[in-house]
């Protein structure tokens, strides 16, 4: 475990260190698009957050090499260089992209062609197994469509929820937490050495994810960009072939019996991997929604619109942080869920606690204004958003002289005040308490 903590803290913090002066080369190189009309942020705001985010990979698999343990991972299997290798190309596709606007079908080519290399590295899905059937090997061809199919559609659904500030790092990166403890207790608990390449996956991913964000949150000094969102959708979909794809389930020996047997008693343990969009359902549901809804209009699936799930928090009055906190929570409840219920399937507290979350989810996905107040004596540990406002008489008299006099030298014409945006020192700017869409009604 020290040595997985290790790697996860220098992929942070070389992500972290490289992402200002990433920065500041993306402004320099003319990475900043202007403001389209499905964009929140009201400046424009530089890309190419990948570039710092892929030399954290790099770190991280170096430092992971030079460790005892684990340079088991690189001795006995070549699935970290099959990663680095679709990473590298998943990369440069995504910096061209930010930069100078590639078309959708050649990324999609591209997507294909990275996943295609991991393939021919080994990085592929051997067996799959199915409840009530057993252990079902898989043809060369069979692996290799299903591999990337996986891949493909993992990249874009990430692709498709990087509309917030924060939001896509911090959903992969708890979608990494999760698959992290799973792919941790099968290595350690059960001794099966076939999940340590993916356990130091989903360790480097949450490095990434950890070191960007702090770069990334409302208002962003930086967005990844294609770049960085393929990267991360990419090395999550690796974690989870490797995973799902390449550990016996009848090694993990929980049931004493046939191989059907085994299966069917590890179903809640491999369920929840088998498509890592069950890990991160809310993208999957947004990619499937948005395609449908495109479809439906009879536009190209590609085509950008504002119809995504984030958009529409926006849209029913919730603030940029407070959508952005609720998708991290639905993310975390789906992941870690799942997590639980392949622990213990047959703990009913699980399955109440899960119920019970998702009411508090609904509850707060209907109280879009609701601002709660804490209590004085908590007042200095929360945002000054949440604190109680004291006016002193002094200070109101004050403020009406102030208004009476400037009502006075423009003429007597009453002026509606206009609350500014909060505009940060990189550039962007945050959104107010009210929406800036219109009402649908």
């Amino acid at each position: 475990m020290r040595e997985y903590l290790l790697t996860l803290c220098i992929t942070a913090a070389v992500t972290y260190l490289l992402t200002g002066p990433v920065r500041k080369f993306a402004i320099v190189a003319g990475a900043m698009p202007e403001i389209r009309a499905r964009d929140v942020h009201r400046e424009p705001t530089p890309r190419l957050g990948g570039i710092a985010m892929f030399f954290g990979l790099c770190a991280g698999l170096l430092v992971a090499d030079h460790l005892t343990n684990l340079n088991e991972v690189f001795a006995k299997s070549n699935e970290p260089r099959a990663l680095l290798s679709g990473a590298a190309l998943i990369w440069l596709i995504g910096v061209l992209d930010d930069k100078f606007e590639i078309d959708a079908l050649i990324k999609l080519g591209g997507q294909m062609i990275a996943a295609g290399v991991m393939v021919m590295q080994g990085l592929t899905i051997l067996w799959l197994p199915v409840p009530g059937v057993g252990n079902v090997a898989l043809t060369q061809w069979q692996g290799t469509l299903l591999t990337v199919a996986l891949v493909v559609i993992t990249i874009n659904a990430v692709n498709f929820v990087d509309g917030l500030d924060g939001l896509a790092a911090g959903m992969v990166c708890i979608a990494a937490g999760a698959f992290f403890l799973y792919a941790y207790r099968i290595w350690y608990s059960y001794g099966i050495e076939a999940a340590a390449p993916g356990t130091l996956f989903a360790a480097i991913l949450m490095g990434m994810c950890l070191g960007f964000l702090p770069h990334n949150m409302h208002p962003a000094r930086i967005f990844m960009g294609d770049s960085g969102s393929m990267l991360i959708g990419l090395v999550l979909s690796a974690g989870a072939i490797s995973i799902t794809g390449q550990v016996d389930p009848d090694a993990l020996n929980l049931y004493a019996g046939s191989e059907k047997a085994a299966v069917h008693q590890t179903v809640p343990v491999y369920i929840p991997l088998l498509l890592p969009l069950t890990i991160i359902a809310v993208p999957a549901a947004d990619l499937v929604l948005a395609i449908v809804r495109r479809t439906w209009r009879g536009q190209s699936p590609f085509a950008a619109d504002r119809g995504h799930l984030h958009h529409r928090l926006l849209e029913i009055g919730h603030s940029h942080s407070r959508a952005v906190l609720i998708m991290y929570f639905w993310s975390a409840l789906i992941g870690f869920g799942a997590l639980a219920y392949s622990v213990n399937s047959a703990s009913m507290w699980i399955v109440l606690g899960v119920v019970f979350l998702s009411a508090v989810g609904l509850v707060l996905l209907l109280l879009p204004r609701f601002t709660p107040r804490v209590p004085v004596w908590a007042q200095r540990f929360v945002p000054p958003r949440y604190r109680r406002r004291r006016r002193s008489p002094e200070t109101g008299a004050a403020a009406q002289a102030a208004g009476a006099a400037q009502a006075e030298a423009s003429g007597g014409e009453e002026r509606t005040p206009v609350t500014a945006g909060v505009s940060g020192v990189n550039g962007a700017t945050a959104l107010g308490g009210r929406s800036r869409f219109l009402d649908r009604r």
